[in-house]
């Protein structure tokens, strides 16, 4: 029976058994039979070996082997060959690069990583050698010309300081290469819009690398909102803050930072509260404080609060700010439940709890999903757009929005009045007016 089960070419049955025993089945060894039978040969489709799997469809499936009482397993990853995988350059070599975007890169299905650029030689080239690099694929901020003549790099992935995107945008741009940038998207709504209009005049493609909008968690909290399982969102609650330290951190600098908190930390309960209804504020309301007697704040703002009012009547309370424990919470209320998303920007760690009324008792439901790198997401819904010719869920005009809603928070906070807004200009008063199609599992 060990040799029977051990060789991967040998299909459980009832005779295999009854050869492997000799001696009749009893009840019990013939459900089992019955079950390794069914699982590998599974109705109306092709036989699928219960360990070894097969192939389908490009794929590698196996039966779901776990009982009614556990979750079903996912299937194996399906990675297309390094050959067919988008190439992509990350430009800035910073913490987020070499913490999560270079790490992600390994557990991307459709994207490589093909090349680095940075400022810092020694940086590059040690970068390059840790991840199997060949010294031609390293670059300087100044080697653009040189970087289009690369047909291994198809995009690039901006991580430089704010006020620097729009110079690197426009540079890969006109280097033919497709963009995705980091968010916030620039300094200002102007860099932002020239941006767009240098990749559209390019014949390029440019995502705003809003990674929340791919993580699982925040989907299924938007998915449950839009849905009305539990009635339409009357209220949200968006909350993130941390401590911040080194006041010769870009990050404090207005020139390469654009503003303080809300840019950098704030845009989270910005654009997830606008992800989340997929519907534009009307109006703005806001409160900036910044401690006086802490030189790290002379340019740029710690404390921000700011209330959003949509079309629908839903209103979300926004509070963001480098001086609190770290803490980063999103709340949805309605009628019929309490949705709350703890760690809801981090990383990782998100925890969904749903509170709402069952028969005639209250239940508080753990919502569990499978983890998943959200950078890895991101980075293959953008592969997937440049190889399928699709626009990015979060094209430019996502980011121009937010960065016209900053602006309107900032005028609103310095006047004390509420300053009226909308969807951009043209679009009308649908629902995702800013955002491109949603692909399957965030592509």
């Amino acid at each position: 029976m060990a040799r029977l089960m051990a060789d991967d070419d040998t299909h459980l049955s009832r005779r295999n058994l009854l050869r492997a025993g000799g001696a009749t089945l009893t009840g019990a060894a013939l459900a089992v039979a019955n079950a390794a039978s069914a699982a590998q040969n599974p109705p109306g489709g092709p036989a699928v070996p219960a360990d070894t799997g097969a192939v389908q469809g490009g794929r590698i499936a196996f039966p779901n082997w776990r009982g009614p009482g556990d979750r079903t397993p996912p299937p194996p990853p399906a990675p297309m060959p390094p050959e067919k995988r988008v190439g992509l350059c990350v430009v800035g070599l910073g913490r987020l690069s070499l913490e999560e975007i270079l790490p992600a890169l390994a557990q991307c299905k459709r994207a490589r990583l093909a090349g680095v650029m940075s400022g810092s030689p020694d940086k590059a080239k040690l970068v390059a050698e840790q991840y199997g690099l060949a010294p031609e694929a390293v670059y300087g901020y100044g080697d653009w010309d040189r970087l289009r003549q690369d047909p291994a790099i198809r995009a690039v992935y901006i991580v430089t300081p704010n006020a620097l995107h729009r110079e690197h945008v426009l540079a890969a741009a006109g280097a033919g290469k497709q963009v995705l940038c980091e968010k916030p998207m620039a300094a200002s709504s102007e860099e932002a819009r020239a941006m767009i209009a240098a990749c559209a005049k390019a014949n390029v493609k440019l995502m705003i690398a809003y990674r929340c909008q791919y993580e699982p968690y925040n989907r299924e909290v938007t998915r449950l909102a839009r849905s009305g399982e539990f009635g339409k969102p009357r209220l949200i609650q968006a909350f993130n803050g941390q401590t911040t330290g080194l006041p010769e951190q870009w990050r404090l600098k207005r020139a390469l930072a654009g503003g303080g908190a809300l840019p950098d930390i704030g845009l989270y309960c910005l654009n997830g509260t606008r992800a989340l209804l997929g519907e534009e504020p009307v109006s703005v309301e806001a409160q900036i404080f910044s401690p006086p007697d802490d030189g790290k704040f002379g340019e740029v703002e710690e404390t921000v609060s700011f209330t959003l009012r949509f079309p629908s009547g839903a209103i979300a309370q926004c509070m963001t700010s480098y001086g609190v424990h770290e803490s980063r919470r999103l709340a949805v209320h309605s009628a019929g439940a309490d949705i709350v998303l703890e760690n809801a920007f981090a990383y990782e760690g998100q925890r969904l709890i749903i509170s709402h009324k069952d028969g005639k008792q209250e239940s508080r439901d753990n919502r569990v999903l499978a983890q998943k790198n959200q950078f890895a997401l991101e980075i293959d819904h953008f592969a997937r757009c440049v190889q399928d010719n699709r626009r990015p869920r979060t094209p430019g005009e996502e980011g121009l929005q937010d960065q016209v809603l900053m602006e309107a928070i900032y005028e609103a906070a310095r006047s004390g009045s509420p300053v009226k807004v909308g969807p951009p200009p043209g679009t009308g008063g649908g629902l995702d007016v800013t955002r491109g199609p949603e692909l399957d599992e965030a592509g």
